[in-house]
């Protein structure tokens, strides 16, 4: 504990002290500048072998360039100031949702875990960090919506970097869990929210842990997605 603590400490300390550069494009004097943000604009329909039986799958961007670089430099290099802006474009892809699918414009959100030796690292967990701040921004704007942080990740799952679609399914297979007592309440219209949509072996299984809790999961959304 006192030693995430004293990275996060030291973290905000070097933001202080280096001058603000954009994420996806290094220029000064902004974290995330309007050319970048394009990168993050679109809402893309995701299609995997896994989410056949899945509801519909979105990602902002594809991981590539400066959306690549920005996911990688909140999640990796303790620039946690980003959660806000990428927050954002949550924030903007659920409402595009919303209306393309003609739901009810109130959302559980509901971030997908991480493994707890990298949120450690990170100093908490990264995209529970997003979803507050986008269920606040999404409240504001009077689209009311919390967050239900449920779902962990049990010990035993490896960093699933460098691991096939299917080595990932056994490697979270029976390892993401649900929390008791922090499932959205029924009937809430809940939404999935991801950084990185590789394989689907992630979704595929934190969609099963809600659906056994009986949670309405009406889509799932990513910052970004890989080609395949």
């Amino acid at each position: 504990m006192r030693v995430s603590w004293l990275g996060a400490g030291l973290s905000g300390l070097v933001d202080l002290m280096l001058p603000l550069r954009c994420a996806g494009c290094d220029v000064v004097g902004v974290a995330w500048c309007r050319d970048c943000a394009r990168e993050l604009g679109g809402l893309r329909r995701v299609e995997r072998p896994l989410f056949e039986a899945a509801p519909p799958v979105y990602a902002l961007g594809r991981y590539r360039g400066a959306a690549r670089r920005a996911v990688l430099a909140y999640k990796e290099s303790g620039r946690r100031h980003l959660a806000e802006p990428l927050a954002r474009h949550i924030a903007i892809g659920l409402r595009a949702i919303t209306a393309e699918h003609r739901l009810e414009p109130v959302w559980h959100l509901v971030p997908a875990p991480s493994r707890a030796i990298a949120s450690r690292r990170r100093g908490g967990a990264h995209m529970s960090r997003i979803a507050h701040r986008a269920a606040a921004g999404l409240t504001a704007a009077g689209h009311p919506a919390a967050v239900a942080d449920c779902l962990v990740t049990a010990r035993g799952a490896a960093d699933s970097a460098g691991l096939d679609a299917a080595e990932r399914v056994r490697n979270l297979s029976g390892r993401v869990l649900g929390r008791t007592g922090r499932f959205p309440p029924p009937p809430a219209q809940a939404v999935l929210i991801d950084d990185v949509i590789t394989t689907g072996a992630t979704v595929a299984s934190c969609l099963a842990v809600l659906g056994t809790a009986g949670i309405e999961v009406a889509a799932v959304l990513g910052l970004t997605a890989t080609a395949a």
